[in-house]
């Protein structure tokens, strides 16, 4: 489990997300699917295809 912080908005990605992406490649994702900066308050997950 994952102590997320009062306050912190928490983002889900539906459908399956390109993890083989690099740590920029995927703060990119955020920044522009989700319209949330990677460097504010939030936390965003997603999945692999599996």
């Amino acid at each position: 489990m994952i102590g997320v912080p009062s306050g912190t908005r928490v983002y889900l990605a539906v459908g399956a997300t390109d993890m083989r992406k690099a740590i920029n490649g995927l703060a990119a994702l955020v920044e522009t699917q989700m319209r949330c900066r990677a460097t504010c308050s939030c936390f965003a997950t997603g999945r692999g295809r599996s």
